[in-house]
């Protein structure tokens, strides 16, 4: 019966991370198919970049809602944190493969976030900090997602001792997050990489 609750929380935390809350805002707001704009995420930078930074924000909050919620209800349904764990994997990928999208999502940072806010909030608030240092001084969004998803799992260790469960998801999520980030990462080598500017939008 565990086996199968377990299960169970797991598909519901990839369908929950699936929901493109980004797509659904461009397309409800302004007709937009993001996934045709930018970069071609249905994130939080790439709807800011679409719509401006109120939308941008909106989505920020959403994607990262699923993600910790995706985490809460496998711990309501399931309490080993294998499975808790598992669950929020799971919802990372669910953002960035959606089944509603034929599996063209996001680069799920703020996914990522939802669900270790749960476990480690202040080592969450630690690889915030890396990101704001990176985009305040060079104002890429990309190289801050990065470097910050490459050092949560460090900060995760080094302030909660976490179990290996929660490490391992760390550790695959902040993966998954680098290579999402590949032809950002390319760009930065090449120099067209775009950086922050927000502009109002009308």
């Amino acid at each position: 019966m565990e086996t199968l609750t377990g299960l169970l929380s797991i598909v519901a935390a990839y369908l929950l991370g699936a929901i493109p809350f980004g797509y659904l805002l461009a397309k409800h707001v302004k007709g937009l198919d993001v996934r045709s704009l930018g970069s071609g995420s249905i994130g939080a930078t790439n709807v800011t970049r679409a719509l401006g930074p109120g939308w941008g924000l909106a989505t920020l909050a959403l994607d990262s809602g699923k993600g910790y919620l995706a985490v809460g209800l496998a711990a309501w349904l399931i309490d080993p944190a294998a499975w808790m764990a598992a669950a929020g994997v799971a919802a990372v990928v669910g953002h960035s493969y959606p089944v509603f999208l034929r599996f063209r999502g996001g680069k799920s940072v703020a996914t990522a976030g939802g669900v270790f806010a749960y476990f480690t909030p202040l080592a969450l608030l630690a690889a915030l900090g890396v990101w704001a240092l990176v985009v305040g001084l060079w104002r890429y969004i990309s190289l801050g997602s990065v470097l910050a998803a490459a050092a949560y799992p460090l900060f995760a260790y080094a302030l909660y001792q976490t179990g290996g469960e929660v490490n391992l998801a760390a550790v695959v999520c902040a993966c998954l997050i680098i290579l999402r980030h590949r032809s950002n990462l390319q760009r930065l080598i090449q120099g067209t990489e775009p950086r922050l500017e927000l502009r109002r939008r009308s």
